[in-house]
């Protein structure tokens, strides 16, 4: 789907906001949040998740910066993660949430991030976004034929205050940069003249 222009700094959340991400790939997305956000980063989980965020395997300054905390409950990964939005310390706060989230919920969580000056990104499960959310995220591994794919789909499906837009990027996954992927026999640059 090609959409408008992008906005003015693609990929970027917006702070003292709480974002959402859905699709495979979230948790790449995450991680690359992580390293565009400075201080210290919260990431909280539910108890019985066995899949971990590997220290080793982590982009660079993150693992460093990384404190995981774990939720016996819903309701205790609710509250972990509002406080953590409340904190002025931390730098973002990043939550797998496994069930959809209620208006009241995702407004209190708003009213944390806003509290702490903090951004927040919930890691969902497909169309469980909550309405308070500002941006959600669909984020897709894209196939490739080279050995060392790492090459993203991120689109922004919902957007308070700006355009919806799409982007395939090249992600090394170490770094806060990343390499826009244009489509095949499309080139940028100067328009052609009108014949």
């Amino acid at each position: 789907m090609q959409l408008d222009a992008p906005p003015r700094a693609p990929l970027s959340l917006a702070a003292r906001r709480v974002h959402e991400a859905e699709g495979a790939g979230r948790r790449a997305f995450a991680l690359f949040q992580a390293t565009r956000h400075p201080g210290p980063l919260i990431w909280v989980l539910p108890a019985h998740v066995v899949s971990l965020p590997m220290l080793r395997g982590l982009p660079d300054g993150v693992g460093e910066r990384l404190h995981i905390v774990y939720a016996a409950l819903d309701c205790d990964l609710l509250w972990s993660v509002e406080e953590a939005l409340r904190s002025p310390a931390a730098g973002m706060v990043i939550a797998e949430v496994e069930q959809p989230l209620s208006l009241k919920a995702g407004r209190r969580l708003q009213l944390a991030a806003e509290a702490g000056q903090t951004t927040g990104l919930l890691l969902i499960q497909h169309d469980q976004g909550s309405n308070a959310a500002e941006t959600r995220w669909n984020c897709i591994p894209v196939a490739s034929d080279s050995a060392d794919s790492t090459e993203h789909a991120w689109s922004t499906i919902k957007n308070k205050k700006g355009t919806l837009a799409s982007w395939v990027v090249n992600w090394n996954g170490t770094s806060d940069s990343f390499d826009l992927v244009t489509t095949v026999g499309v080139r940028d640059g100067a328009p052609q003249a009108a014949r």
